[in-house]
């Protein structure tokens, strides 16, 4: 079983690396031309959906003034925010990730930008790369007026730049909620980094996020536990 395991993964690495990228494509995106300075130096919280929470999580983990990251579910009722039934697809739930950070030292739009940047493609509707389903939708749950400006303003400069090849699909919810998810999906990336799925599709992100963030980029993750 190890032995057909190391060979498949062998086989995406090789095949990542004709194709010359991974399921998802970084794209170098311009900073937000509105993006305040904090105003308060206590610890801020940005929830975020765009696919599955293994890669997201374990992107935000490696940003600077990033202190954690949490896999969870937003979106839907308390009763259903359990991976079983998120998984149908019905529940109203994305997969999300609750990033706690520090604004003094990273800013919401920094990490909006290494959101649409990195973290997932936000021209996918209701998938990314081989997950579909409304549950893997690209949405930005915003808890408060600034976090919904900032966002909207960042949507629409990246929109109207054209910087991406297809039309903008992230949706903006009101964050009623936010639920952690089964202990076993927290810092997933981490503890198998020798999963196939995560060798294809997540951990390009990382190397994506050191080269294209290296100020923002930390070897040291945020872990959840």
């Amino acid at each position: 079983m190890r032995f057909t395991a190391a060979v498949l993964v062998a086989a995406l690495i090789i095949f990542a690396s004709l194709c010359g990228e991974a399921a998802e494509r970084a794209i170098v995106l311009p900073a937000p031309a509105y993006d305040p300075p904090a105003t308060s130096s206590q610890e801020q919280k940005l929830v975020v959906a765009g696919g599955c929470f293994w890669g997201v999580q374990g992107v935000f983990q490696r940003v600077e003034g990033v202190s954690r990251a949490v896999s969870g579910y937003a979106g839907g009722a308390k009763e259903t925010a359990r991976y079983e039934k998120v998984s149908g697809g019905d529940t109203g739930h994305a997969e999300a990730v609750e990033v706690t950070y520090d604004p003094k030292t990273v800013s919401l739009g920094e990490l909006l930008r290494v959101y649409f940047s990195v973290a997932h493609d936000p021209t996918q509707l209701n998938r990314q790369g081989p997950d579909a389903g409304a549950q893997y939708r690209s949405t930005i749950f915003v808890a408060n007026a600034d976090q919904e400006k900032a966002a909207r303003a960042y949507i629409a400069q990246l929109s109207d730049s054209k910087v991406f090849f297809a039309p903008i699909v992230t949706t903006l919810e009101p964050l009623r909620e936010f639920y952690p998810a089964e202990a076993y999906h927290q810092d997933y990336l981490l503890r198998h980094p020798a999963q196939p799925y995560i060798v294809y599709n997540d951990l390009p992100k990382i190397d994506d996020l050191k080269r294209l963030f290296p100020s923002l980029y930390r070897e040291s993750p945020a872990l959840t536990n």
